[in-house]
Parts: C-alpha cells; structure tokens; sequence
C-alpha cells in the first residue's frame, strides 16, 4: 500500500515514449540517450556517420535497451524532413526530442573564417530549427511533445576564442524561449539543459592542461570536472510529466558556476 505523501515515481516513467536524441552516435548525445532508455524510453540515435550510429545503436541493444538508428544531416531540411517522416512511420509518434547536435572549433575573431562561423551556427543553432520544426509540426497537432536542446554556459557568458560557439548556443537558448512561447498552448513543453565543463572526449584537451584543469577547479564551487551522467537526471525530468508545467526555462547543470563570482 502506498504510504501517505510519498511521491509517485510514475511522473518520472518514460515507458511508452520514444525521444528521439540528435547526435547521439558518441560523447554527451549517448549519455543521454543510454539515460532516457533507463527510465523506460525508446530510444532513436541520430548522427551522421552510419557505421559509428550503427555502433552506438547496437550498444544499447546489447544493454538491453529498445534502440534504432537513423541517419540523416541535421542542416539538410529535405532529408531531415524525411528522415522525421519514415521514424513517424516506422516507429510510431516522437514524444520526446533532444537537440544535442553540436561542434566546438576554436580561433580569435580575427583569425576566425567566415567558412568556420557558418558551419558552426548552421550545425548548432539552424540545426536546432530545423529539427524543432519538422518534430514539432506532429507534436502541435498531437497537442503534446518535450523538446529539450542542449545549451552551454555560453549560452550566458563568453571566452576567448570561441565567438561563434557562443554565439550559437545564445541563440538556442533565445530560440528555446520563442518555441516555448508559440507552442505552449498546444501542449508542448521546450526547454534547455546548460551543461557546465564535463569531462568528455571533447573536452579531453582541457581536461588534460594543467593551467585550464586548476582554473576551472577554482572558478567552480562543486571543485571538479562534471560527470556526464549527472545531467540525466535534468533530462529525465524535461522529458518526464513531472515538468508538464514547466517551459522556456533552463536548467544550468555546472556545479555552481555561474551563481559564482
């Protein structure tokens, strides 16, 4: 029997569900995906590269998780479209999507290509429309759908060298507020997770200077390097009912940093 004022664990249940998680073949995008499954999730992975997708997909199969893989460039309206279409299809309804998809390359403005800055903010942030538009469309109509993109703390503040990663992912963060705004009427509910600096293969050369690792140790309350697990949980409660009233917010996963001077 249910003990008085013990919550339910259902609100958190993500049985029966299917989110969809952009670049998922690898890094942070796995991390989640493997996360959604646990708490009952199907999962589909999205990537470019089909062998490493088929890779990540088997992974979680052999962990006993309910996975499929599609193949599809983000930026490429057409085959995104149609790559929303066949999981629609194939799969069934997509209640939950991550925006995850992103790349980092660094210069100082000055030495920064226009090549560079487009492919950056087309990847990052046009991605993010894109996919929010063609997912959203059956989410609207289906007057429900959790749409979670994946920001950064740059999303608020700035460093050197890195002006079109900042700029992108201040942009999500904009563009996360206007889709919560239009579409909060119709049941859905858009909201971003702000990671801190986790410790990733992405992140590997940082992790690895001994100068940046004792800074970010410093500057960080919690004193460390975040672990990509933690950010599950804020991703399981965006994807969950338990956030069925929450939208346009973003959920800062960085040990205290930004609350920080």
């Amino acid at each position: 029997m249910k003990k008085e004022g013990l919550m339910e664990t259902s609100l958190f249940d993500l049985r029966g569900k299917i989110a969809l998680v952009t670049g998922s073949s690898g890094g942070l995008g796995l991390v989640l995906a493997r996360g959604l499954a646990q708490s009952g999730a199907k999962i589909v992975l999205n990537g470019r590269a089909r062998e490493k997708l088929d890779g990540a997909v088997k992974l979680l199969r052999d962990e006993g998780f309910d996975a499929s893989g599609y193949a599809f460039d983000i930026i490429d309206s057409e085959r995104t479209e149609a790559g929303i279409l066949s999981i629609e299809r194939e799969l069934g309804p997509i209640d939950i999507l991550v925006n995850n998809a992103g790349i980092q390359k660094r210069a100082p403005i000055l030495d920064m290509t226009e090549e560079t800055w487009r492919e950056i903010i087309d990847i990052n942030l046009t991605g993010v429309f894109l996919m929010s538009k063609a997912v959203g469309k059956f989410m609207v109509e289906r007057r429900r759908g959790k749409i979670i993109n994946v920001c950064s703390l740059l999303s608020e503040a700035a460093r050197p060298t890195i002006s079109p990663y900042t700029a992108s992912k201040g942009g999500v963060k904009m563009l996360t507020k206007a889709l919560a705004v239009e579409w909060a009427k119709f049941n859905v509910q858009v909201n971003g997770i702000g990671p801190g600096y986790f410790a990733t293969q992405m992140n590997k050369a940082l992790v690895e200077n001994v100068e940046f690792d004792s800074w970010l140790k410093s500057r960080t309350p919690a004193g460390r390097w975040g672990d990509p697990k933690e950010l599950v949980g804020a991703a399981v409660f965006l994807a969950s009912e338990a956030s069925s009233f929450v939208t346009g917010q973003i959920i800062y996963v960085d040990g205290g940093m930004l609350a920080a001077l």
